[in-house]
């Protein structure tokens, strides 16, 4: 099995803003996102790449693996972005508002000279890359891309729908980009939850996230990092029963076999992977 690196929490930090990066070394975010986008004015887009370069370069942040989000190739900023980036060369580099497999060609062929380490990771947020998400995840053979990150704010926007408790209109979108990715190997985040004030929105909120499969979730504010990483860490309970159907599997009895009774239930060699899957996200969490 591949070695597992959690992504419970990913949090965005606006890459111009200095003491923020600063403290992202201390958060207990598995994921830090130095956003070069959204997050940053147009008279800071400049300042924010040189430091968002700097704190990759400047190092110290532990396990966090290091990200950047990029300004779109559509803009002023992105294509000197993307060479800053690459050159850098961060985890990954995030970019945004992709719609079609040409997008991932294109970024890829424009972070060519990064290290072999830093991939692509691409934001799910248009309506035009919601049709095609098996072809774009489909890219994963051929490029860098192993990572899709959900846009709901920017592709409530575009849909002209609303973004309320339950997620409603969006959960058809959130299950096939989930299927997309896992049908390619790739690496799926949830998209941000507005509310950091009250906790109870954000929890339902990853819950509902890690129901559907996701492998954590992005995040505004350094304050909603522990409850996402509390929901998208195993239970004691799962933690229990991954242990008994490992151990069940490994009897000399059950060897060969592909169905066993585990503590009362029935449990097949999908649930064996499952269970090992949960003990490896266990350990890799420590």
């Amino acid at each position: 099995m591949t070695a597992y690196r959690p992504r419970r929490s990913a949090l965005f930090l606006p890459a111009s803003n200095a003491k923020a990066i600063d403290k992202a070394r201390m958060l207990d975010a598995d994921v830090v996102i130095l956003d070069l986008e959204d997050a940053v004015a147009p008279e800071f887009k400049e300042e924010a790449r040189v430091a968002a370069v700097a704190a990759v370069r400047e190092g110290g942040f532990g396990r966090r693996e290091l990200v950047i989000r990029a300004n779109g190739i559509d803009t002023p900023w992105g294509r000197e972005d993307l060479a800053a980036i690459a050159e850098a060369g961060p985890d990954a580099v995030l970019v945004p508002k992709i719609a079609s497999p040409e997008d991932i060609l294109q970024y890829n062929a424009l972070i060519s000279k990064a290290p072999a380490h830093s991939k692509l990771w691409v934001m799910i947020e248009t309506c035009a890359a919601v049709a095609r998400l098996d072809a774009i995840a489909a890219c994963v053979g051929s490029t860098r891309l192993s990572a899709f990150v959900m846009g709901t704010n920017d592709l409530a926007k575009e849909m002209r729908a609303r973004l309320r408790p339950g997620r409603a209109p969006f959960l058809p979108i959130l299950s096939l980009t989930v299927a997309a990715a896992r049908a390619h190997g790739l690496i799926v985040l949830d998209g941000v939850c507005n509310e950091f004030r009250d906790s109870s929105v954000l929890q339902a909120e990853a819950e509902q996230g890690l129901e559907w499969g996701f492998d954590g979730k992005s995040l505004i504010h350094p304050d909603q990092i522990g409850v996402t990483n509390a929901v998208f860490t195993p239970s004691a309970d799962e933690l229990a029963w991954a242990g008994a159907v490992v151990a069940a599997f490994g009897l000399p009895e059950n060897a060969g076999k592909g169905a066993i009774r585990v503590e009362g239930k029935m449990a097949e060699l999908l649930h064996l992977d499952l269970a090992r899957r949960i003990l490896a996200v266990a350990e890799a969490i420590g």
